[in-house]
């Protein structure tokens, strides 16, 4: 039975970990796309601002996943060395994931504060 867990633990880890990063390479693409649009038209605070913002929710998105993916993996670490490892990126990820969240939300109370 336990064996069965490890190897259904380790499917969805690959798994979440795959949807992370089509996650974060769908927002980088669609990042990169909008900032050379911006290159060909008249300049635009706003507009550079929706691509940072759009791009830094993706990110969200993606670190959000990853973090769910080293939660699961340490269910299955059998060694303290690796539990370590483990919650020294997921501490990371999630410093990662405040701090996006907290400039993004600077951002919103900023533009509020303008009327944009």
């Amino acid at each position: 039975m336990k064996e069965w867990l490890v190897l259904i633990t380790e499917h969805a880890i690959v798994i979440i970990d795959a949807l992370a990063l089509v996650i974060i390479v769908a927002g980088t693409i669609e990042a990169l796309i909008r900032s050379l649009n911006l290159l060909f038209s008249p300049p635009s605070g706003p507009a550079r601002r929706d691509v940072g913002l759009r791009y830094a929710h993706w990110l969200i998105a993606g670190l959000t996943f990853q973090l769910a993916a080293d939660i699961i993996e340490t269910a299955i670490t059998t060694s303290w060395d690796a539990v370590g490892r483990l919650a020294t990126v997921a501490v990371i990820r999630t410093f990662l994931n405040y701090f996006l969240e907290r400039d993004l939300a600077e951002l919103r109370d900023r533009q509020r504060a303008r009327g944009t």
